[in-house]
């Protein structure tokens, strides 16, 4: 029997995060486009400056209304027609909003890009707001809030907001603005936002692809290139406080068969230098199913399905200063809440105590700096990661830097990050479940005052 030879590895070819190309269309639209030959489906994103700060305190959700109504019919298309059109090119378009801004995201097939990007255009240049959609759309937000209250993991979400941000802040309040905000919104509500913020000069699309045969300077200059607005200056960035005294509050979910967990702080955002370290320092704490608290959690104890430590930006500014959510998630059952949380508690005092190992740093950097090329395989994730950029005020070059850092960044450095992060005394606790069968259990932990809040 003749066997056909074993294949051979290829030789390892270098790496690095895509560097895109900047420019501004004569409308003042900043662009940045990446040619990634091979990837025929483009993404397309749009940063639009109009951050849930500037909703006026009685009508918090409009961004977000605003933002899926963009879609529902231009000057030119009805909602169905936009749709249709939409279906057409066989492109997607979505939107959302969040603190930083407004970000609306377009898919589309390379062949099709010209005639997505009109009807992108159309969105950002001429949305009609009918009052009828609208409508609906409001109707849509508030009966999604019940199924969002009722779900704990966002129901722990919007308690640590409200406990760790003062009230006047909007940070505080839920991103997607409250059931007694919501009802104030109404297409003219919708119109005054988009004419207040929306505007190109402030903007900045990413596109990035196989632009292969396409003209994207005439591409964009006949869809994006029309949009028209007037000028703005910059928006005052408020400074972000937070209170991260050590306490526990349990939202009371009688009966309830698990308690979720999630226990944060604020930190600080990518533009601070402790950042790569941070982030491989979190990695080992809490980023994967080999890391420290699902060893002990999960694979030693049994008490959960998986823990997780991560790092989240809230929002930055042009001068460098911002601020991240800092957080460790999971759920466990009821009856072993107190003894999860207690040995929780333990690894991270552990952490402080006895540092990080070096196989635990070498595996983190492995993991993070490794998987990089699969992680930016589609066009998609290219254009995400250089929106978030633009979005919090960093470098072109940033997350290519970023990975000779997180590779630069020894054992000590990141245990001291991680450290800082999640300081045992210094953590908000919100526990989502049976009040009756935990709050006392975890009173005798000492790791903070424990309030119990009824939940609505």
């Amino acid at each position: 029997m003749e066997f056909h030879p074993q294949p051979r590895g290829g030789e390892p070819r270098p790496w690095a995060f895509p560097a895109p190309e900047r420019g501004e269309l004569p409308n003042g639209l900043t662009v940045l486009r990446c040619h990634r030959p091979g990837q025929k489906v483009v993404a397309v994103e749009v940063n639009l400056v109009a951050p849930l700060e500037a909703e006026p305190r009685d009508l918090e959700g409009v961004a977000g209304i605003m933002a899926r109504a963009l879609s529902e019919g231009t000057d030119r298309h009805s909602a169905e027609e936009f749709a249709a059109e939409l279906e057409r090119c066989g492109a997607t378009l979505d939107a959302h909003a969040d603190h930083p801004g407004v970000r609306v995201s377009l898919e589309v097939p390379a062949s099709r890009l010209t005639r997505a990007l009109g009807l992108l255009a159309d969105a950002l240049r001429a949305p009609a707001f009918p009052e009828g959609e609208v409508e609906r759309l409001v109707r849509n937000r508030l009966d999604e809030i019940p199924h969002e209250l009722a779900n704990p993991a966002r129901r722990a979400a919007i308690a640590l907001s409200k406990e760790l941000f003062p009230a006047d802040s909007r940070l505080s309040r839920p991103r997607q603005g409250a059931e007694e905000t919501i009802r104030n919104i109404d297409a003219a509500a919708v119109r005054a936002f988009y004419a207040e913020h929306v505007r190109p000069s402030t903007a900045t699309a990413v596109v990035v692809g196989d632009f292969t045969g396409v003209d994207l300077d005439k591409a964009l200059a006949e869809t994006l290139g029309d949009w028209k607005g007037a000028a703005a200056g910059p928006r005052p960035v408020p400074p972000i406080t937070a209170d991260d005294t050590g306490r526990v509050v349990v939202v009371d979910r009688p009966g309830a068969v698990q308690t979720q967990l999630l226990i944060g702080r604020i930190g600080p955002d990518r533009h601070d230098r402790v950042w790569p370290a941070q982030v491989l320092g979190t990695y080992c704490l809490g980023g994967t199913l080999t890391s420290r608290l699902d060893r002990v959690l999960r694979e030693e104890k049994g008490y959960t399905y998986g823990v997780r430590a991560f790092a989240q930006v809230l929002r930055s500014s042009p001068g460098g200063t911002g601020a991240s959510m800092l957080a460790i998630n999971g759920s466990v059952a009821t009856d072993v809440t107190g003894p999860a949380l207690e040995d929780l508690w333990r690894v991270l005092r552990t952490l402080a105590e006895e540092g990080l190992t070096d196989a635990e740093r070498d595996t983190a950097v492995q993991n993070l700096v490794g998987v990089a090329p699969l992680r930016y395989e589609t066009a998609a994730a290219v254009a995400g990661t250089l929106a978030d950029q633009v979005e919090q005020h960093l470098p072109d070059d940033y997350q290519a830097k970023l990975y000779a850092r997180l590779a630069e960044t020894g054992t000590v450095e990141a245990t001291a990050a991680a450290v800082a992060a999640f300081p045992a005394d210094r953590l908000v606790t919100v526990l989502v479940g049976d009040a009756s069968q935990i709050a006392d259990t975890v009173r005798d932990l000492g790791i903070g005052e424990v309030t119990v809040v009824t939940d609505q």
